[in-house]
């Protein structure tokens, strides 16, 4: 394990920056749509908007830009089901925090530094080649079970209120 000289200011700086991603996409975007159009239309759109903010995913190939998409759908979705920007934020942040400055296996940007670097070994399908763990298909299943898991407790929670989220989301 390396030694991170100012760790919690690297802690900080990655809770700042999914505090502003997640306060716009979903705090500010996904509300302003849901309210003037649909949730499927406003989980789309905002997924397109945060993919894109994701741009070095497009470098790494197609397997990476489609783990951002379902992690924009399944934080989407969790949005929905707690009703609270606050759900989304916190997962977002564990995975950086955790994939980026602990494990080293999420490529938050290349100057930021991990504890850790933990690699995968095999195709680029398994280890996730440049995109690291964050690309594989290990993290396409792990998101589709989350957005599973997440529609399921969503459908639930519909069946037994008739709604989906408190209007104060």
């Amino acid at each position: 394990m390396k030694s991170i000289p100012l760790f919690s200011v690297w802690l900080l700086a990655v809770l700042v920056n999914v505090i502003m991603q997640e306060w716009f996409v979903r705090g500010y975007l996904f509300q302003l749509i849901r309210k003037n159009g649909n949730t499927p239309v406003a989980i789309a759109i905002t997924t397109l908007l945060f993919t894109g903010m994701h741009g070095g995913a497009f470098e790494a190939g197609i397997i990476p830009v489609i783990n951002i998409v379902t992690m924009s759908i399944f934080v989407s979705l969790l949005l929905l089901y707690t009703g609270n920007l606050l759900a989304p934020i916190i997962a977002h942040f564990i995975w950086n925090a955790v994939g980026g400055l602990v494990t080293g296996t999420v490529s938050l940007a290349e100057d930021y530094p991990s504890l850790w670097n933990w690699t995968v070994s095999g195709s680029p399908l398994q280890s996730g080649g440049i995109a690291k763990l964050e690309g594989s298909i290990m993290v396409l299943v792990l998101n589709l079970l989350l957005i599973t898991w997440m529609s399921w407790l969503l459908t639930s929670k519909i069946r037994r209120t008739g709604t989906i989220t408190p209007s104060t989301i």
